[in-house]
């Protein structure tokens, strides 16, 4: 899978997760760009994305991101 492709599943992702079709996420989009993005939906989004990608990613790999660039990395290194 390249990377454009995870971003277009990634971004399906998001409109599910926070029921908004005009999401686009972009490698620096943050939590701070996308209405409703908090704690709460931050693991509702992080389960989504496992299972929609078929990952499964430590506490370790998620606590420190700082983008959804940074998630992409994290996917493609679980896709391989």
């Amino acid at each position: 899978m390249t990377r454009d492709e995870v971003f277009v599943k990634l971004n399906e992702i998001f409109q599910d997760v926070f029921d908004d079709e005009d999401i686009n996420v972009t490698e620096t989009t943050t939590a701070a760009d996308v209405d409703g993005w908090d704690s709460l939906e931050h693991i509702n989004l992080l389960v989504a994305i496992e299972r929609g990608f078929g990952i499964r990613f430590t506490m370790g790999e998620t606590t420190g991101l700082k983008n959804v660039g940074e998630m992409v990395d994290k996917i493609m290194a679980h896709l391989g």
